[in-house]
């Protein structure tokens, strides 16, 4: 019997897959993906520098990317190498502060599903428990960030 050909990715089956978005229900996802779009970037392709306005969400779908905190303008010397399924910009969900508080680039070229920030936060509004649950793994993804730059 041949093998079935792959499904092509969408946003709901992207974030269907992300961790981060474990638990929403279909309704949910797909509203999430209504405010969602692809980008592909180049192999050294800088996506946002420390105290860039974060407008945006990102689930790296193919390549790498590396993720550094910085102070001030520096960057750390050490950073994290993301990878697929991996959320990051998560700034864009502190409506308050958001600004860029890491610098991200691309190792390999990339895909990535940018999700609208403010669009984003404002159904996490209207739904409470959809907003409840992506603060829960937002919290997770934070100490997990700060966790790892404080063991370098």
């Amino acid at each position: 019997m041949p093998e079935a050909a792959a499904l092509p990715p969408t946003p709901i089956r992207i974030l269907s897959q992300t961790v981060f978005f474990a638990g929403l229900t279909t309704e949910q996802l797909e509203r999430i993906s209504s405010i969602s779009r692809f980008e592909e970037w180049e192999e050294g392709r800088q996506i946002y520098n420390i105290g860039e306005p974060a407008k945006v969400l990102y689930v790296l779908i193919e390549g790498m990317v590396r993720f550094a905190i910085g102070y001030g303008t520096r960057n750390a010397s050490a950073g994290d190498i993301l990878r697929r399924g991996q959320v990051f910009g998560w700034a864009a969900l502190t409506p308050r502060a958001n600004l860029r508080i890491a610098t991200a680039s691309c190792l390999t070229s990339s895909t990535v599903l940018a999700i609208d920030g403010d669009s984003l936060l404002s159904l996490m509004e209207e739904d409470h428990t959809m907003g409840y649950r992506i603060m829960q793994q937002f919290s997770l993804l934070i100490t997990g960030t700060l966790t790892a730059f404080a063991a370098g």
